[in-house]
């Protein structure tokens, strides 16, 4: 059985540890002995800090600012073993969009702190950071409002169950807003697992649930989650006004 800190529930995702010093690369390889499928980017010259691993090692010689454009088109997940700072410098010229740009996950030299700071959610360097700091005896420093606040993250709600999102990104936006503000919330689940909040804390007082569409009293609510196999017409879309997003669950065999 493999939980969400178990390296094998991720099996498929593309993961690179990258270090520029030495202290950096020893960390690295305490790291990549724990995550056997990850490949590794080292500086040449502390490459020797590799020797027995597994994993597959890249050892470069030039300017490091020259492997970021590769790291970024060939990986899931990159992991920085350098300070935040230069990060941020070193990827800046290669962002795109959340929808696209690889999760970015930083570790500081000694190992304490594992910071996601880039495509947390949809790029899923949150869990991530979290699995990460699990095998390092670390913190995991999240940022991203709903995981602070231990609320729905509408972007990615249900993407574990196959559960595809269905609204316009201004949507999306408007309702995150709604849903970390403690704004009233109606989630409507008429189709898919229940079993979608894993949080060890229960929903919010904000989170009210309902089994019809049709049980909901749309002035009470700021927005409102439908998971559904139903047509949404452009009318109720129309109607409701930047305050709904829709979840498709897989559709069960025979349905």
């Amino acid at each position: 059985m493999t939980t969400d800190t178990d390296p094998a529930s991720h099996e498929g995702v593309r993961v690179v540890l990258v270090a520029i010093t030495r202290h950096g690369a020893q960390q690295a390889a305490r790291l990549a002995r724990q995550l056997p499928q990850a490949g590794v980017c080292v500086a040449a010259k502390f490459a020797d800090a590799m020797a027995g691993l597994a994993n597959p090692v890249h050892a470069y010689a030039g300017a490091f600012k020259d492997e970021i454009a590769g790291l970024f088109g060939a990986y899931d997940q990159v992991v920085f073993f350098v300070s935040l700072g230069a990060v941020v410098r070193l990827i800046a010229p290669h962002l795109r969009s959340k929808d696209e740009d690889p999760g970015v996950i930083v570790i500081d030299d000694a190992g304490d702190f594992v910071i996601p700071v880039l495509s947390g959610h949809v790029g899923g360097a949150n869990a991530w950071a979290e699995q990460i700091a699990a095998l390092l005896g670390a913190t995991p420093v999240l940022t991203t409002a709903s995981d602070v606040g231990k609320t729905i993250p509408v972007d990615i709600l249900g993407r574990e169950l196959g559960w595809k999102v269905e609204a316009p990104k201004i949507n999306i936006t408007r309702v995150s807003a709604n849903v970390v503000n403690g704004d009233p919330i109606a989630v409507v689940q008429e189709a898919g697992s229940p079993n979608w909040w894993t949080r060890p804390t229960p929903l919010p007082a904000s989170i009210h649930r309902f089994e019809r569409f049709d049980e909901v009293d749309l002035d009470r609510f700021k927005a409102i989650l439908w998971i559904t196999h139903a047509e949404v017409d452009e009318a109720r879309w129309q109607s409701l006004n930047e305050r709904l997003v829709v979840y498709r669950p897989p559709q069960e065999p025979g349905a």
